[in-house]
C-alpha cells in the first residue's frame, strides 16, 4: 500500500530560556498550533486522526505524564484518537512518522498525525534524572556518554580537525541566514505564539570568530572517565559546533490514498537503525544506508537532502566520505544554526525537506537522524 505525507508543519525554533520565544507556551501548545495549522491547510481529515504519535526525549517535568496524550486532549482530537509518546533520543520525531507509516502500510490506520515536541526550556536536557546517566555500576560500554563528548571522540577517531568543524559551523549559518525570508523554503514554517522566525541564528558567524573560539567540552573527559575507559582525546568542538539547546514542535499527517487533499509526498522507504554505542552519532549512518538499499537508490538520486547537524562532525565526516552533492544538502541552513529541539526534529527535518522539494521542483528526499548511544533514523520520499 501507498503511504503519503499529506502535509508536514513546524514552529520556528525558540531560545531554551525564560525569555524564549517560545518559552511562555507549555509543549501541548506547541502540538496544538502545529495540528491546528494542519486542519487549516488540509480540512478537517487533519482533525480526525486514528492516532497521534508523538516524540519527545524529557519526558518529566512539563512534558510528563505521557505528553501526547496530554497534547491529544489539549488539541481537541477525538477521544477514539490512539496516543503514544515515544522517546529514541534526537531521532524520536522521525521514528514516530516511521511508526506511523508502518501502521498506514499495515491497514491498522487510515491517517495518522505523527511527529515531535521538545519544550527545553520547560523540561532541560538531562531533567528527567535518569539513573542511567550517572550509574558508573553498570559496565563501561552500557553508561551514558553525553552527546558532546562522543562528538569530540568520533572527531578524533576520524581525523577530522577544526578546520573542517569550523567550515560546517559556519556553511549552516551563511546558509540558514540567507534563507530565513525565503518564503519557499519556509512555506511550512508555522507562526507559534510571539515566534516568527527562526531565534538561534547568529549571523555574526564568521570564520575568524570561530577560529578563534576555544573547545568547550573538555572538561566533561574527566566527569565521565569511567564511561570512556580513561581514553582521553583532543577537545575540539566549541559551542559554534554544537547545536543550539531550544523549544519547537513538527507535526505530519500520514495516510494512504484517498484522504482529500493532495499529498506532498510518498514515503519511498524508512529504516532505522542501532550502532555501536563506542562510536556514537554514526548510526545515522547505517540508517541511510539501509533506506537507500531498501529503495534502490543512492545519493545520487536525491535532489534534497536533510542531514542532521549532530554537531559539526556528523556532517564533515558525511560530506568527506560521501558522494552527495553540497548544494543539495541542507539548503536552509541546519541543526548548527537553527538549533535541536530534542524529540522534535526529526518532523521538523520532514516538513523542512518537504518544503526544498517543492522549492527546487525536485523529485526524490532523504532525511537523516543520528544521536546518542547508537540512535539513527532515515527516510526517504518522492514528491508528488
Amino acid at each position: 500500500m501507498n503511504v503519503y505525507l499529506y502535509d508536514a508543519v513546524r514552529t520556528p525554533r525558540g531560545k531554551a530560556r525564560p525569555d524564549g520565544g517560545l518559552a511562555g507556551l507549555s509543549p501541548q501548545e506547541l502540538v496544538r498550533q502545529q495540528a491546528a495549522a494542519l486542519a487549516a491547510r488540509c480540512g478537517d481529515v487533519a482533525a480526525t486522526p486514528d492516532a497521534l504519535l508523538l516524540g519527545c526525549v524529557t519526558q518529566s517535568g512539563a512534558q510528563g505524564g505521557h505528553i501526547a496524550m496530554l497534547a491529544k486532549l489539549h488539541a481537541g482530537l477525538p477521544d477514539t484518537t490512539a496516543a503514544h509518546s515515544i522517546n529514541n533520543y534526537c531521532a524520536s520525531g522521525l521514528s514516530a512518522i516511521g511508526q506511523a507509516v508502518a501502521r498506514v502500510a499495515s491497514g491498522e490506520a487510515t491517517h495518522i498525525l505523527a511527529g515531535g515536541v521538545e519544550s527545553m526550556s520547560g523540561a532541560p536536557f538531562l531533567g528527567d534524572r535518569a539513573d542511567f546517566y550517572t550509574n558508573d555500576e553498570l559496565p563501561p560500554r552500557a553508561r551514558f556518554i553525553p552527546p558532546v563528548l562522543a562528538a569530540d571522540r568520533l572527531a578524533n577517531a576520524e581525523g577530522i580537525g577544526r578546520a573542517e568543524l569550523d567550515a560546517v559551523a559556519l556553511a549552516s549559518q551563511q546558509k540558514a541566514g540567507a534563507t530565513e525570508n525565503d518564503a519557499a523554503l519556509q512555506k511550512s514554517r508555522i507562526a507559534t505564539g510571539p515566534l516568527a522566525g527562526e531565534e538561534c541564528i547568529r549571523p555574526q558567524t564568521t570564520a575568524e570568530s570561530l577560529a578563534a573560539a576555544p573547545p568547550a567540552f573538555g572538561e566533561l573527559q574527566q566527569q565521565y572517565a569511567g564511561a570512556l575507559e580513561d581514553v582521553t582525546f583532543e577537545p575540539l568542538h566549541g559551542i559554534a559546533h554544537a547545536p543550539p539547546i531550544c523549544d519547537g514542535a513538527g507535526l505530519a499527517l500520514v495516510g494512504g490514498e484517498g484522504l482529500g487533499p493532495s499529498p506532498r509526498a510518498r514515503v519511498i522507504a524508512f529504516a532505522e537503525s542501532g550502532g555501536d554505542p563506542a562510536a556514537s552519532l554514526t548510526a545515522g549512518f547505517a540508517a541511510m544506508d539501509k533506506v537507500l538499499a531498501r529503495a534502490g537508490l543512492t545519493l545520487g538520486d536525491m535532489d534534497r537532502i536533510e542531514f542532521m547537524e549532530a554537531f559539526a562532525i556528523t556532517i564533515a565526516k558525511f560530506h568527506r566520505d560521501r558522494d552527495a552533492d553540497p548544494t543539495r544538502v541542507n539548503v536552509s541552513g541546519g541543526h548548527l544554526a537553527k538549533g535541536h529541539p530534542m524529540g522534535a526534529s526529526g518532523a521538523i527535518l520532514t516538513s523542512t525537506l518537504l518544503d526544498a522539494l517543492d522549492a527546487c521542483g525536485g523529485h526524490y528526499g532523504l532525511i537523516v537522524l543520528t544521536g546518542a548511544m547508537g540512535v539513527g533514523a532515515a527516510m526517504i520520499v518522492e514528491r508528488q
